[in-house]
């Protein structure tokens, strides 16, 4: 990895960071580019923050990639969107597996090809023993149908008798959250200047700092990040308490 060895390290750092990658089309239509371009160019982007992630110890990272409604974007972008994803797993994976990084994906993968399922599944399954940092990629994936599948899972039990439904705890629920086991996210960050959620982690982003930057998500390299990163250990994290407490 690249860039990084001039950033000093930093303490308190979130375990989990969020990203909502955004700015793309902007930043293409801004250079008079087509959309295809500036998704490309946020591949870029995904590297530089996996780099830093890994040189200041952030167990996990994890980008909303493609959202349950960005199928009703233009044809001609989505289909882009598809050839993107499979170039970037089979160019990007041997990379993350070199520097220990797992990779996971999820979200409703039903709605890919076949071809680009394989592509996930072999690059989960080439990584899957990494232990440095875990990214994970969002990819037609919704808080709500997160919340709604997990709901379901959980009514099934219930039914089978496996489970009284007065005994359902929050961490019931979570095991069936796509994010199971991982710590729930510190830090949600939000390129390109927008500040909503735009249906990402509705659970699990229930007391995450959120940061809203204008940069478009292409222009987020290493030293954004760090920035940003400095913004969440100078916040007071009080968990719905009155009590300051630190960040940790």
């Amino acid at each position: 990895m690249s860039s990084t060895h001039n950033l000093p390290q930093l303490e308190g750092l979130p375990k989990h960071v969020a990203i909502i990658m955004d700015g793309n089309n902007r930043w293409a239509k801004q250079r008079r580019l087509p959309s295809f371009a500036g998704h490309k160019a946020g591949v870029d982007s995904v590297r530089a923050v996996v780099e830093v992630a890994l040189q200041q110890g952030i167990e996990v990272i994890t980008l909303f990639a493609f959202s349950s409604e960005n199928w009703s974007r233009p044809a001609e972008e989505v289909s882009g969107l598809m050839a993107l994803f499979k170039w970037a797993l089979r160019r990007e994976t041997k990379r993350l597996n070199k520097y220990q990084v797992r990779l996971k994906v999820v979200g409703d993968r039903t709605g890919f090809s076949n071809e680009l399922q394989q592509l996930m599944l072999k690059a989960e399954e080439l990584t899957a023993n990494n232990t440095k940092t875990t990214l994970v990629i969002a990819a037609n994936y919704g808080g709500r149908q997160d919340i709604t599948q997990a709901a379901r899972q959980l009514a099934l039990q219930v039914e089978k008798g496996e489970l009284n439904a007065q005994d359902i705890t929050e961490a019931d629920f979570q095991k069936h959250l796509a994010l199971e086991a991982l710590p729930d996210p510190d830090l949600c960050i939000r390129t390109s200047g927008e500040q909503r959620l735009s249906n990402f982690l509705l659970w699990q982003l229930a007391y995450a700092e959120l940061v809203f930057v204008d940069a478009y998500w292409p222009d987020f390299r290493q030293q954004a990040f760090y920035d940003t990163l400095k913004v969440f250990i100078n916040r007071q994290r009080r968990f719905g308490g009155r009590e300051e407490i630190t960040h940790r």
